[in-house]
């Protein structure tokens, strides 16, 4: 738990980086899947530091999913919105109300329950239909930024947040069931490197245009509650004996808090734009 969140400050800060970073990158195509946006953000130094702390929090995450249940994983790094709030209230000059400050102690509250009442991880191994299914889900989270990338501003900034978050928590089922990173016929390596890829393409192209705030929020929904399903029906995840009424309520509390603070992915309107080094 204390990797899950370490792995959640780490994109917290991040996500205020990125999104400077992109908003600062020079406009594009539109496109719902933009490579060359991406490059664009590559050279802004706030975009390079963000991609090291997720890095960090990447490995931090490898560890938690190896030792306790994905939802307690999930919640945690959905609590990186806390993280964000605080960071961008420092960095951003951003001012928490008293309300946004509780949502962050509501946060905190819903994960010390998760935490309370997680047990070990799951015993089960997953199928390979289940493993193939990843890999589908992986592809049409690129189909969906494809379609996503001809929306209006609104809606194009929930499809694409949401089809990001479901490309990252492909990546955390697939940790769960990936033997050996050597084993080149395993489908859940390929769906782990599809999803993640296509997953930090559509947020980048998410935070550039639109409400980063849908897009947040839509990441939130699309990388916890996916994966917490497969990982207790699939995967054999459990709580601690007799515990499980705390761990769904410490989850739907800190995924509530969470959203609550959706918006401080997205730098004040009234900054003036950042110089490109």
């Amino acid at each position: 738990m204390i990797c899950a969140l370490g792995a959640a400050i780490c994109f917290g800060t991040a996500s205020v980086l990125q999104a400077v970073a992109a908003r600062a990158a020079e406009p594009g195509t539109g496109s719902g899947v933009d490579p060359a946006l991406l490059m664009r953000a590559l050279r802004q130094w706030r975009y390079l530091a963000g991609l090291g702390l997720d890095a960090v929090g990447f490995v931090l995450q490898i560890i938690a999913l190896r030792h306790i249940p994905i939802y307690a994983v999930g919640a945690a790094l959905a609590a990186s919105l806390a993280v964000t709030a605080v960071v961008a209230s420092r960095l951003l000059k951003v001012r928490l109300s008293r309300t946004e400050w509780g949502a962050v102690w509501v946060v905190c509250a819903g994960l010390l329950m998760l935490g309370l009442a997680s047990g070990e991880e799951g015993s089960g191994t997953g199928s390979l239909a289940l493993e193939l299914g990843l890999l589908v889900v992986a592809g049409l989270v690129l189909l969906v930024g494809m379609v996503a990338g001809r929306l209006p501003d609104g809606p194009r900034a929930l499809v694409l947040g949401l089809a990001a978050g479901t490309g990252f928590g492909v990546v955390e089922v697939s940790v769960r069931l990936i033997d050996s990173v050597w084993d080149l016929r395993d489908p859940a390596l390929y769906a782990l490197l599809l999803g993640g890829g296509a997953a930090f393409l559509l947020l980048t192209s998410a935070l550039q245009r639109g409400s980063v705030t849908a897009a947040t929020a839509g990441l939130v929904l699309g990388e916890t509650i996916g994966p917490a399903v497969v990982g207790v029906v699939w995967l054999g995840d459990r709580t601690r004996e007799g515990l499980a009424w705390l761990a769904i309520l410490g989850f739907v509390v800190a995924i509530a808090g969470s959203l609550a603070l959706a918006r401080f992915g997205e730098p004040p309107e009234v900054a003036e734009p950042l110089p490109t080094p």
